[in-house]
C-alpha cells in the first residue's frame, strides 16, 4: 500500500512507516547471519573466517546497489509527494536502467579482481580458496541485489515499507532453511552457503520487480511517460554518487581494517566475524531507518511542506534511541550466548575478540543512530556534500586510529576503540550541518 508521508502527525506517520523498514532489514541481514551462522556451526572456525573475510568485499558491491537505491528512492518519494506521476515512472525506468549497466561493468570487475582483492587484504591461506569460492558465486548474484535494492527504494519512496518486508520475511527464513540443506544435507561446504543465497536473492528479486512494475501501470498519468530521462538520470546520480562514494569508502576502510585484523590470525577472524554481523545487524537497520527519513524528508519536499521536515527529524532521534536500549542491554548482557550462535567450540582468541567489539562500540549506538537520522534528513533534502563531510570523518578517524593503536599493546582491542571516537566526532558534524541547514532553521 502506497503512503502518503505529507499528511498525520509526523512521530505517529514514522512509526508507521519505518517500523516495517526496521523488520525489513533485520531480515535481510539475516541473509549474512545466517552464512555465518551455518559455517560456523555445520563447517567449522574456517569457514567462518572465510565467508566473514569475503563479507567485507561484498559490501563495496552492495555499496554501490545501496546508492542506487538512495538515488532513485529520493528522487521518486520528491515527485511521488509533489504527485507528478508522469516523471515519477520516468525516473524508475531511468532508475533501472542506469543500475544494470552498472551492474555488468562491476561484475566484469568482480570476475576480474577478486583474487587480488583477496590478496589485498593479507587473506590467510587456510581460508583463501574458501573465501574466493564465496565470492566467485556472489559476484554471477549481482543483478539481483541491485534489483533487488532499487525495488525496495520504490516502494519506501511511495510510502509503501509493508511489502518489502513481506518479501524479505519469506525469502530470509528460506536462506536459512537452504543454508542447512546444502551444507548439512549436501554437505557443499562454503558453496553451500554461497548458492542458498544466491538463489533465495533471485526468486526475491524477480518478485520485488514484478510487484513494482503492477504498482506503477495502477498509477495512472495523462500522458505516456518516457523510458529514459537524460535530466533525470543526471538528478539521480547527484544523490546516488555520492552515496555510493560514501558507501564505497566505508567499505574500502573495513577492508583495511580487515587486512588489519587479518594480521591477528584466524581466532581473532573468527571473532571478529561473528561479532561484526551482531553490529551491523544494528548499524545496516538504523541505515534503513536515516532512508526512512529521506523518503519523509523527500516527499515533504516536493509537497512543499517543510515545516513538517524538523518535526520528523525530532521524532526520527526518539524513535532510534527508543529501539537502540533493548539492543545495547541485549549485547551486554547475552553477547556470549549470541556469540556462541556462530561457534561450536571457538577459540579463546574468537570469543575475547567477539565480546571485546560488542561491549565497547554497543554504547554508542545512541550516538551512531542521531547521525544516521541527521544524515537521512540531509541526504532527503539533497544537501549531499555536509552528508559526506560527516562520514568521511568518520571512516578516517576510525582507519588512522585503529590502524595505530593496533600496533599498541591494545593489540586487537585498540580497533574496536577506534569506532566510538570516529562515531563521536562525525555524528556532531552531521547534527551541526542539519541544525544550520534551511529546514532545521523553520523549528526556531
Amino acid at each position: 500500500m502506497n503512503r502518503d508521508l505529507t499528511t498525520g502527525k509526523p512521530e505517529t506517520v514514522l512509526w508507521q512507516f519505518c517500523l516495517p523498514l526496521f523488520g525489513s532489514i533485520i531480515f535481510q541481514q539475516l541473509y549474512n547471519i545466517a552464512d555465518s551462522l551455518v559455517a560456523g556451526k555445520f563447517i567449522g572456525e574456517n569457514a567462518l573466517a572465510a565467508v566473514g573475510n569475503s563479507y567485507e568485499i561484498t559490501l563495496i558491491f552492495i555499496a554501490f546497489a545501496f546508492g542506487c537505491n538512495i538515488g532513485c528512492s529520493v528522487i521518486v518519494s520528491t515527485y511521488f509527494g509533489a504527485k507528478r506521476f508522469n516523471e515519477m515512472k520516468t525516473a524508475v525506468y531511468t532508475a533501472l536502467i542506469f543500475s544494470g549497466a552498472l551492474c555488468l561493468t562491476l561484475m566484469l570487475i568482480g570476475i576480474l579482481g577478486c583474487n587480488s582483492l583477496l590478496e589485498l587484504i593479507r587473506t590467510p591461506q587456510e581460508v583463501f580458496a574458501d573465501s574466493k569460492l564465496y565470492l566467485d558465486i556472489y559476484v554471477w548474484g549481482l543483478p539481483f541485489v541491485f534489483y533487488y535494492n532499487i525495488s525496495t527504494g520504490i516502494f519506501s519512496a511511495m510510502g509503501d515499507s509493508r511489502t518489502p518486508f513481506y518479501f524479505l520475511a519469506v525469502s530470509s527464513c528460506a536462506n536459512i532453511a537452504m543454508d542447512i540443506w546444502f551444507v548439512a544435507g549436501f554437505h557443499m561446504g562454503v558453496a553451500g552457503v554461497a548458492w542458498a543465497t544466491f538463489i533465495c536473492q533471485g526468486i526475491s528479486a524477480f518478485l520485488a520487480l514484478f510487484v513494482v512494475m503492477k504498482k506503477l501501470r495502477a498509477i495512472r498519468t495523462e500522458e505516456r511517460c518516457r523510458i529514459f530521462s537524460s535530466s533525470i538520470c543526471i538528478k539521480i546520480a547527484k544523490i546516488a554518487i555520492p552515496s555510493i562514494l560514501q558507501q564505497s569508502f566505508v567499505s574500502v576502510g573495513n577492508i583495511i581494517l580487515q587486512g588489519v585484523i587479518n594480521g591477528f590470525g584466524p581466532g581473532v577472524m573468527a571473532g571478529y566475524s561473528a561479532a561484526i554481523k551482531l553490529n551491523n545487524l544494528v548499524i545496516t537497520s538504523f541505515t534503513t531507518l536515516g532512508n526512512g527519513i529521506s523518503n519523509y524528508t523527500g516527499q515533504n519536499l516536493g509537497a512543499g511542506k517543510l515545516p513538517r521536515i524538523p518535526q520528523g527529524f525530532r521524532a526520527g532521534i526518539k524513535m532510534v534511541w527508543l529501539l537502540s536500549l533493548p539492543i545495547v542491554i541485549l549485547y551486554f548482557t547475552c553477547g556470549r550466548f549470541l556469540l556462541m550462535l556462530f561457534m561450536n567450540t571457538p577459540s579463546q582468541d574468537a570469543m575475547h575478540t567477539g565480546l571485546m567489539l560488542l561491549r565497547i562500540v554497543s554504547p554508542f549506538y545512541f550516538v551512531i543512530s542521531a547521525k544516521l537520522v541527521s544524515d537521512g534528513v540531509l541526504r532527503g533534502a539533497g544537501l549531499m556534500g555536509p552528508f559526506m563531510v560527516g562520514t568521511f570523518t568518520d571512516l578516517i578517524l576510525r582507519v588512522l586510529l585503529a590502524v595505530f593503536l593496533s600496533g599498541t599493546q591494545l593489540g586487537a582491542t585498540g580497533i574496536w576503540c577506534a569506532w566510538p571516537v570516529g562515531w563521536t566526532i562525525s555524528a556532531i558534524l552531521s547534527i551541526f550541518f542539519y541544525s544550520r541547514g534551511p529546514c532545521a532553521s523553520l523549528a526556531r
